[in-house]
């Protein structure tokens, strides 16, 4: 099966995979749904932490907590986002400030190297569809 997309009612839309996970889409607005776009952004902050947890645990503390914040711009009436921006909010207080600096610039340099969906949206690629004809 892969991912799939299935609609289940008038702007509503299940996301699955083949693990059994779900997710709600809809147009923006919509009770309970994430827009497409706001997936989108979802996934980046989400790649962000996943790449992120092991450099934050490990010098943190492996019970810690911390959240990953996404915002976006997008031009009035735009059918496009022009930046996506991710900002992480751990608590770093018990490093020293040397520490600080080195853990944020680990975990730059993990997600240049290891996030796919930054990754992947910085680069730019080609997205095609089909439908059929016959």
């Amino acid at each position: 099966m892969g991912l799939e997309v299935q609609r289940v009612g008038e702007h509503e839309f299940v996301g699955r995979n083949e693990r059994g996970a779900e997710v709600r889409l809809g147009r923006k607005g919509a009770e309970g749904a994430f827009s497409p776009a706001e997936l989108l952004q979802v996934a980046a902050a989400g790649c962000s932490a996943v790449t992120a947890e092991h450099l934050i645990t490990r010098r943190i503390g492996d019970d810690s907590k911390f959240r990953v914040e996404v915002s976006a711009d997008r031009r009035e009436g735009a059918s496009e986002l022009d930046a996506v921006h991710v900002k992480f909010d751990v608590d770093v207080s018990s490093l020293a400030e040397d520490d600080r600096k080195a853990l944020a610039e680990a975990v730059d340099r993990a997600i240049d190297k290891l996030c796919t969906v930054s990754r992947t949206l910085k680069k730019g690629i080609p997205v095609t569809e089909e439908f059929p004809t016959a």
